[in-house]
């Protein structure tokens, strides 16, 4: 048998119990979300929240929605782009024409 220095049933930082200690309970409402591969997810949301249409499921990690005959897809991420293929979007090339004459002679200088 373990024993151990802490107090059972209680964790670190716990408060009192009850709540009058703690203040009154906000209205709650556990919404059902169902992903493709039939798992279930359960949150909890404030019944003053706005519920999302979409929730992550916690078994599968596919996007989970109310109706349990028609889950939401899966959005397929696009193609991988490079750190170049992003710098490109932002920038021309005279842009970078610019860029690169200004740090040529920032290094010109420098020597």
């Amino acid at each position: 048998m373990t024993r151990g220095n802490g107090i059972r049933g209680s964790r670190i930082g716990a408060g009192p119990r009850g709540e009058t200690e703690r203040g009154p309970s906000v209205a709650r409402v556990a919404v059902t979300f169902w992903c493709a591969g039939g798992h279930m997810t359960a949150p909890t949301f404030a019944a003053s929240a706005d519920i999302p249409e979409t929730w992550d499921c916690h078994a599968c990690d596919r996007p989970a929605g109310p109706d349990r005959d028609n889950p939401p897809t899966r959005v397929l991420p696009g193609p991988f782009k490079t750190h170049l293929a992003y710098v490109r979007e932002r920038r021309s090339d005279a842009d970078a024409d610019v860029i690169l004459a200004e740090a040529l002679s920032r290094l010109r200088t420098a020597s």
